[in-house]
């Protein structure tokens, strides 16, 4: 196997088989992938490079235009599989404080998701 195909296979991992394969690796060798203190930056915090990007997001609805509110009605019920009385119940509660509209999807999801609500009239944020 040459070094680029361990790359290719590398790009192809998720996250939980790139944690697994470090762990094995650690095992194999008797070696740490852990920075050691003196490479660390001032003030204690993990290189910017080590910390992992986010890779699962909530779609949150803050708010929303008034004249559009039957739209973002629409798309919640889509959305969430509810009846008109609980779509309706979510949007308006979204006036007093922000709601959950789905929990912890992948990224491209999330985007999508937020996408479909902002041209609704919503005013979505990823968290």
């Amino acid at each position: 196997m040459t070094k680029e195909e361990i790359i290719e296979a590398i790009e192809k991992m998720s996250v939980l088989e790139l944690s697994e394969l470090v762990k094995a690796l650690e095992e194999k060798f008797g070696v740490t992938a852990a920075v050691p203190m003196a490479a660390m930056p001032m003030g204690g915090a993990a290189p910017q490079a080590a910390q992992e990007e986010k890779t699962e997001f909530d779609v949150v609805l803050v708010g929303f235009d008034a004249q559009k509110k039957i739209n973002v009605i629409k798309v919640v019920r889509e959305s969430l599989g509810l009846g008109l009385k609980e779509s309706k119940d979510l949007v308006e509660a979204a006036e007093k404080e922000p709601q959950k509209i789905k929990e912890a999807l992948p990224k491209k999801d999330a985007e999508e998701l937020k996408k479909k609500f902002e041209e609704a009239g919503a005013k979505i944020e990823l968290k």
